[in-house]
């Protein structure tokens, strides 16, 4: 059987990242789980995944998550595997509120991402001047669902 179901192009924000290091049970980790199953295609550039890093391995945080740097290392790897690399040949700045989410809009727009998942809504709304689709994670594993039934 020929499967006509085109695999959604993502940007996951550092915060859903943030969210699944911290609960198991909510839908940030769920969106992991269904990155892994191959149920959608996470995009990063080398800008973003550096700041998947610092953001991961801030003492702060490592303690919420009950981490260390060695095993956040080893999560950023495993992701890497899972993720395809976009190139940034165009920045679009100055286009947000907050210059550190800029990198996030420029991975989605030149990887020709269809959806964004934030936690922070309001902050991508100039994203739909560029028609890309921004959800919240449990949104986005919503619609993966129901895509998939």
């Amino acid at each position: 059987m020929i499967c006509d179901m085109k695999i959604p192009r993502v940007v996951l924000d550092t915060n859903v990242l943030v969210a699944a290091s911290r609960s198991r049970n909510g839908a940030s980790f769920a969106l992991l789980l269904a990155l892994k199953n191959g149920q959608f295609t996470a995009l990063a550039s080398v800008p973003l995944m550096l700041e998947y890093e610092a953001v991961l391995k801030r003492p702060e945080q490592l303690t919420v998550s009950e981490r260390t740097a060695a095993s956040t290392d080893a999560f950023l790897d495993a992701l890497s595997l899972l993720i395809e690399p976009v190139h940034l040949h165009y920045l679009w700045r100055p286009q947000l509120r907050d210059p550190a989410d800029e990198m996030v809009l420029e991975t989605a727009l030149n990887g020709h991402a269809e959806v964004l998942v934030t936690l922070n809504i309001t902050d991508f709304i100039p994203a739909s001047h560029f028609r890309l689709a921004v959800s919240t994670p449990g949104a986005f594993l919503r619609q993966l669902q129901e895509e998939k039934n």
